[in-house]
């Protein structure tokens, strides 16, 4: 059984005969504008059976993305509020600090305004979005969520303990949960989600991404070249912030272990943040073969895959954005067992391999055996651009639709 076919429910068959579906009023609640959320949005919005609206709690700044763990001020160079409606809130400070920095006292005045039928909020670990959730429940607008939380998050025993019976009162209470692949879905049941309400609505990259990767291949050997790296070497790539918790140095230690036994392994870290100095100076001492690009926007990120081979996600994440950006570029993904993607697209030996998360001998002899087939690498990246199929902007506008159709039908024969 595929991934997508555990993940899909009954619902996804609705509107698919019969009369057009009527258009429907969605209103959607984010934290801030995302990168990865603005195609999604246009998407949504050109939809002739869906109004959009978007509600944003604060935008942020240059310096906000410094202090976010980027380590540089900037602003991201592609559109982020085109091409759909959108509302940023009052009240709501500049940049969340704690639950209660997001505010929007008014949100359901708002909702009754713009007389939606339904609600999507995208996480609840703030205030506004339980603001909006309490504001759905009162007048029984239908309301859903999406969120990429996996059981496999590390909590005190106490912290479970708590947890389960609070997150059971509210998640059942929810008209839809929208899962963003395997780990997502089984959190949702594990706190009581209906299955017939749990709807696949992945993390995806703008399709355009793949164009891009087509363009930059026919200048893959001068992108080599430009960072240092002879065709014959086999480059490792590290895309992330330069933080504790993305495990920068575990990459490091693995390539230097793996270097002194395979000589064409070579490795490329693209980011910026505060273990950067450590990062360098480790590289440094060590003499290894490794190129740190600095922070990369969203427009020059597709170089980095293309010079790259395979990328290396060493930390604990609830999706792994990177693995899909990497995987668009037909370049396979070596992952930590604690990023929450693993399950939808990542097939060990066929579009990338998993590792124990900090087990840094075990990364090496991965790194080790790949650099030694690269044929195999290569044909590991075609897999995986392949296994993105089901992943798709299209798929993840499908699911919603699916979603809004299933709650408000059922709202409507209640």
């Amino acid at each position: 059984m595929s991934p997508l076919t555990q993940l899909a429910s009954p619902a996804s068959t609705l509107g698919n005969f019969g009369p057009p579906a009527p258009q429907r009023r969605l209103a959607i609640l984010s934290t801030h504008p995302i990168q990865y959320h603005a195609h999604w949005f246009r998407a949504l919005a050109a939809r002739p059976d869906l109004d959009l609206s978007v509600f944003y709690c604060y935008s942020a700044s240059p310096a906000d993305q410094a202090q976010a763990g980027f380590g540089v001020e900037f602003d991201w160079d592609i559109p982020l509020l085109e091409g759909y409606r959108y509302t940023f809130l009052d009240g709501a400070r500049r940049k969340p600090g704690n639950f209660f920095a997001l505010d929007a006292p008014g949100i359901g005045d708002m909702l009754a305004r713009e007389k939606v039928d339904a609600v999507l909020v995208n996480g609840w670990h703030y205030k506004a979005a339980w603001q909006t959730i309490f504001a759905c429940w009162k007048t029984r607008i239908p309301v859903m969520v999406r969120s990429d939380s996996q059981l496999a998050s590390p909590r005190s025993p106490l912290k479970r303990l708590l947890k389960h019976p609070l997150y059971r009162s509210f998640i059942p209470r929810f008209d839809a949960c929208l899962a963003v692949g395997i780990r997502s879905r089984d959190y949702y049941l594990h706190y009581g989600a209906r299955p017939e309400r749990i709807f696949l609505v992945p993390h995806v990259v703008p399709d355009h991404f793949m164009a891009a990767a087509g363009e930059a291949e026919l200048r893959r050997p001068l992108l080599r070249r430009q960072w240092g790296f002879p065709d014959e070497d086999v480059v490792f790539l590290f895309a992330g912030k330069f933080i504790e918790n993305k495990r920068p140095m575990d990459f490091l230690r693995a390539l230097e272990a793996a270097a002194s036994q395979e000589p064409r392994m070579a490795g490329l870290m693209v980011g910026d943040g505060p273990v950067r100095a450590a990062c360098e100076e480790f590289v440094s001492s060590r003499k290894l073969r490794v190129h740190l690009t600095g922070f990369l926007n969203q427009s020059q990120i597709v170089d980095a895959y293309v010079a790259a081979d395979c990328l290396v996600l060493t930390s604990r994440e609830t999706w792994g954005m990177v693995v899909n950006e990497a995987m668009s570029c037909s370049r396979p993904a070596v992952v930590s067992d604690a990023v929450g993607c693993v399950p939808d697209l990542v097939r060990d030996g066929r579009s990338g391999a998993v590792f124990p998360l900090g087990d840094v001998e075990a990364l090496s002899h991965t790194l080790v055996a790949l650099a030694r087939d690269p044929a195999r690498v290569q044909a590991m990246g075609e897999c995986a651009r392949a296994g993105l199929q089901p992943y798709s902007l299209d798929a993840a506008v499908r699911g919603l639709i699916d979603a809004v159709e299933a709650v408000t039908l059922s709202r409507r024969t209640k």
